[in-house]
């Protein structure tokens, strides 16, 4: 009888102990641009995971600023981060930070955007298949005519990724000669006003003879809309990503063809549970669901890639059914069946 209740104080304690190292567990984020609506989502998912861990989530703004960043995140590992998922907002200029970081033993989550470090854990959809996406999209929804290529951030490792999935899709096309690229530029922090200025410039340039336009995400999808609308061009096919309210609101009404959705919960939920995996001692190799990719730059990385969606007008019920939109927010001015 002794012996069993010495055992029983001895799991008691060790109970205990865990619940204590789980309660003094902290984990960083730094945003890159925490102003862009998805990334609300995605913390939400990231406070709801490691609220279940019992971990402690702190985080900063960098604000669009890659200099705010670095300081940042070494204020964040002054306040004892104990693993750090950072959404960079220049791949190329996040490194000391990774540095930092790895000096003090403390784990890195490179989230959604590519940190080309192996000592990073990289963590995203795969978007390479979402610029694919896009691109059958609009190019199912026009055969044939000028198209305009808004890419992302030129500092964004993703703007590349999505753009050569976009070309794979083109190039027969390109190929035939049944559709010309007349006009492509980069969209400077992803700004949807930069990408209204850059469509403005190449309707311009090119007397609005454009037929179809592949936006690397919903934020520049919404510049390009604008910059139609003002034209009198609205309807004719735009691509985005992200699953942006708005967004799928222009689907709905039928000013942009697609948005890729990449259910930020899924993605914010992953990177906390990977977080708090590395800040229990594991190793990369050790990360659920870890498995070796190698970046274009020849780095091998330990990463995950989550599954997106492509959602036109043929199937907004799924993200109504998911409940990641109401059906009124959607439906908001739209005739489609789904909204009468």
């Amino acid at each position: 009888m002794k012996l069993v209740s010495k055992v029983a104080t001895l799991l008691a304690g060790a109970v205990i102990g865990t619940a204590a190292i789980a309660d003094d567990m902290i984990i960083g984020v730094s945003w890159s641009n925490f102003q862009e609506e998805r990334w609300k989502t995605d913390e939400a998912a990231m406070k709801a995971a490691l609220d279940a861990a019992g971990a402690k989530y702190i985080s900063a703004d960098a604000q669009s600023s890659s200099a705010k960043q670095l300081s940042d995140i070494e204020s964040l590992i002054a306040q004892g981060a104990d693993a750090l998922i950072i959404l960079a907002q220049d791949a190329s200029a996040v490194g000391p930070a990774v540095q930092a970081a790895t000096d003090e033993g403390i784990g890195v989550v490179a989230y959604d955007r590519l940190i080309e470090d192996s000592r990073a854990f990289y963590l995203t959809f795969d978007n390479v298949e979402v610029g694919r996406m896009q691109a059958r999209a609009v190019l199912d929804a026009m055969p044939k005519g000028n198209y305009v290529m808004i890419k992302g951030s030129p500092t964004d490792p993703n703007a590349d990724f999505l753009r050569g999935g976009q070309q794979e899709v083109l190039q027969k096309a390109i190929d035939k000669g049944d559709i010309t690229i007349v006009g492509e530029a980069y969209t400077d922090g992803w700004v949807p006003a930069n990408a209204q200025r850059n469509m403005e410039q190449i309707l311009t340039a090119n007397d609005n003879k454009v037929d179809a336009v592949v936006a690397s995400n919903d934020g520049t999808a919404g510049g390009v809309v604008a910059a139609l609308t003002a034209q009198g061009m609205e309807g004719i096919p735009v691509s985005g990503q992200d699953g942006d309210h708005a967004a799928l609101n222009r689907v709905a009404l039928g000013t942009q063809t697609v948005s890729v959705w990449k259910d930020a919960r899924d993605l914010g939920s992953a990177a906390a549970k990977i977080a708090v995996q590395m800040a229990e001692g594991k190793n990369l190799s050790q990360i659920d669901s870890s498995h070796i990719w190698t970046s274009p730059g020849g780095t091998k990385m330990n990463a995950r890639f989550l599954a997106p969606v492509p959602i036109t007008q043929d199937n907004l019920n799924v993200v109504v059914d998911a409940k990641w939109i109401t059906k009124e927010a959607l439906c908001a001015g739209a005739t489609i069946d789904l909204c009468k």
